[in-house]
Formats: structure tokens, sequence, C-alpha cells
């Protein structure tokens, strides 16, 4: 039953994902939270290894496509994505490992998430001006910034990534969502790399991953062929509709876990 209801889970969220820029993440770390069958490290490592798979998935099909994409952007955040992994990755074993409990780490994970959601509303919602940065140093930390985030909160960084570039590049949320799935790629797989480094994958639920995989991979390639057909004002819609449900979700997991 927990399979079925895992892929279903994963299935939604990669479409979501690369549809919208999600990532996927942001979706299946707080259900799998709510669901609670495996421990904080056991969900950050399927969340990352859906995510990792629905954006190669999505990636090949934009590359196939011929989709413009700025790829000295992407390269720049990706290097800073690639270190900001590590570097959330560390800070949330250091957490796990210091906190009285993982209840603590989930509420704080939680309420963080919540928080950094409602800023992305506002923000895609509030028409703020947008900046059209070239220098790489800033888009290198820029990238660094957004792969810490990811990383810590075991989401993936979709919609803060979406948020984030088209307010730091001047991009449509359907071109962000694009940029974003392909920085996804570049911080997941640091991140992966970093856990087996560590574990050698050691006492994860490696056999999931048998289903979860081709769900992602699903999710994936549907997402980024809606993506290139849908408009900007639906792409814009189902992004806020869905950021605020897991924004709402993220809280309600915050409370459970202070409490």
């Amino acid at each position: 039953m927990i399979l079925f209801v895992y892929s279903l889970v994963v299935l939604i969220a990669t479409f979501l994902g690369s549809f919208i820029g999600l990532g996927g993440g942001v979706i299946i770390k707080p259900v799998f939270d709510l669901i609670n069958v495996h421990t904080l490290p056991e969900i950050a490592f399927l969340s990352s290894c859906a995510v990792f798979s629905m954006s190669i998935a999505s990636t090949t099909r934009h590359i196939i496509k011929k989709t413009p994409i700025k790829a000295s952007v992407v390269l720049l955040i990706s290097v800073g994505s690639v270190a900001g992994g590590i570097l959330g990755n560390f800070l949330f074993n250091k957490a796990i490992s210091v906190a009285p409990s993982q209840n603590i780490v989930k509420g704080f994970q939680s309420l963080t998430l919540f928080l950094l959601l409602i800023c992305v509303i506002l923000s895609v919602k509030g028409d703020l001006k947008s900046f059209k940065v070239k220098n790489p140093i800033a888009i290198v930390l820029s990238g660094l910034l957004l792969g810490t985030t990811a990383a810590f909160l075991g989401i993936g960084g979709g919609p803060i990534n979406v948020a984030f570039l088209t307010l730091m590049f001047s991009f449509t949320m359907k071109d962000a969502a694009v940029y974003s799935v392909a920085i996804i790629f570049f911080s997941q797989l640091s991140n992966i790399i970093i856990t087996y480094i560590k574990t050698g994958f050691v006492g994860f639920p490696v056999k999931i991953l048998w289903v979860i995989i081709p769900c992602a991979v699903i999710g994936g390639l549907i997402g980024s062929m809606f993506n290139r057909k849908c408009d900007e004002k639906v792409i814009k819609t189902t992004f806020i509709t869905s950021v605020a449900m897991i924004a709402s979700l993220s809280l309600f997991n915050a409370i459970i876990a202070f409490s």
C-alpha cells in the first residue's frame, strides 16, 4: 500500500516539478513527512533520487526539443548549486546529530519551508521589480544560496528557484521552470554523490527506488511536454495554487512536529 501511495505522490510531484518548475521535492518531502513511515534521512534520500531522475528526463526532453537555454547562466548557477548542495547536506546531517530529536529538525524544516513559500507567493503575485544580473560571481553565489537551501530542506528547491530566477534574471515563469529543473539536476547530483560516499546507501530503502524512479521519469517527461504547450498565465496560476497548498501542508507538519 505504501508503495502505491509513494508512487502516486512522486508521479504528481515530478509532473508539477517539470511543468511549472516546482522541482518535485517540495511536494514529496512534506507529504512523506506527513505519512511518517521513514526517517528524515531516508525521506531526504528518496526525495533526492526522485527529483534527480525527474530532472534528467525533463532536461533531456528540453535538449531534444531544442528549448532555448542560456548555457552560461545554467552552468554558473549550477557551479554554485553543487557547492551549495554539499554545504546543505553537511548542515542537515549536523542538525540531525545535535538536535534532541528528529521531530525538532522536521519542525524547523517545515516552518522554514512555509515561510519561504509565502515569500515565493508574494514575490510572484506582487509583480516586483526584476533585474538582469550578469556578474558571474553574483550568479555563482545565487546558485550557492539556492543549492544550500534545497539540500538542507530536502526539497530540490523548485519554487524558490523559479521565484529567484524571475527576480534576478527577468525570466518568464515558463522559462524559469526550465532553468530550475536544470539547476536541480546539478544540486541533487552532488547531494546523492555525497550521501553515497558517506554511507554507500547502507541503511537506506534502496529497493523502493525501483518504483519511485520510473514514476519520476514519467512525471518529468509529461511535465516538460506540458511546459512548452501551456501559456504563461496557466503556468503562473498553477504555480501559485500548488505553492499555496504546499505551504499549508508545511505549516501543518511544523505544528505537528513541534507539538
